[in-house]
């Protein structure tokens, strides 16, 4: 039997690492019948090439910079040249500088700001309607967040970005609903990828998952992230459109 994304065209923009959680999703996708399209940009773009090897199925890298209006423009015909239309879309992209982050909240300047808000909250919109053309009714969208509903120690604007690209998703998912293509979030715990050893100050919330979920919580596991973004991009979820869905163990749902 095939699996639940069997002859799916699925993009994952923003893959780095094989601890990305955009490999994690790929690499399921995969397992589930999908072709898949990744992308990174810039210096990490030759890593994500020799990263692309370890998938079950070598995909196509494309060069995208979600705050480049050439790449957005050039996007669907780059995607064409390897599908001919899209059926999901996972967004797995996040940035803030250094100033941005680790306790330095009233101190960040503007444009430190206005960087971590294009490129982790904006880009979902500017990658949905860069990839529009080549969606089609049953189609979803599928992005990555941390809960932005409380103050994270270190988190600091990254959080506020977070809490902006929830926002984005509900709206999206207004204005796509009727073209019938789904916006949904998948709320992952704290996971060790490249990006969250990146932030001073995050090994204080390192050990809270594991402590609180009630399920239990691995942060060099992966899977379990990767398998509810497959979820959503599935038909399982025909009439489900911005929802954020906790992949935490359970962690948000406890009281101190």
């Amino acid at each position: 039997m095939g699996g639940i994304l069997e002859g799916k065209r699925i993009l994952v923009a923003g893959v780095t690492m094989d601890t990305s959680l955009g490999y994690a999703v790929a690499k399921v996708a995969q397992e589930q019948g999908a072709q898949v399209v990744i992308t990174n940009f810039g210096r990490a773009l030759s890593i994500t090439r020799r990263i692309a090897k370890r998938l079950p199925v070598e995909p196509a890298v494309l060069d995208l910079d979600v705050t480049n209006e050439d790449h957005l423009a050039g996007l669907a015909d780059a995607l064409r040249a390897h599908v001919d239309g899209l059926d999901g879309v996972v967004h797995s992209i996040a940035f803030a500088p250094q100033e941005a982050l680790g306790g330095n909240f009233l101190n960040t300047a503007w444009p430190d700001v206005a960087t971590a808000l294009q490129v982790s909250a904006y880009s979902l919109k500017s990658l949905t309607t860069a990839a529009l053309p080549l969606m089609k009714e049953g189609s979803s969208v599928v992005g990555l967040t941390f809960d932005a509903t409380v103050a994270w120690p270190a988190y600091d604007w990254m959080g506020v970005a977070k809490a902006g690209l929830e926002s984005c998703a509900r709206y999206l998912a207004r204005d796509l609903g009727p073209k019938g293509i789904r916006v949904n979030l998948v709320s992952a715990g704290y996971t060790k990828t490249i990006a969250a050893g990146g932030i001073p100050g995050i090994e204080k919330v390192e050990n809270v998952w594991s402590e609180r979920a009630p399920l239990g919580w691995d942060p060099t596991d992966s899977n379990a992230t990767g398998r509810a973004v497959v979820g959503l991009l599935s038909d399982f979820f025909p009439k489900t459109t911005g929802e954020i869905i906790h992949v935490d163990g359970g962690y948000h749902a406890m009281g101190a």
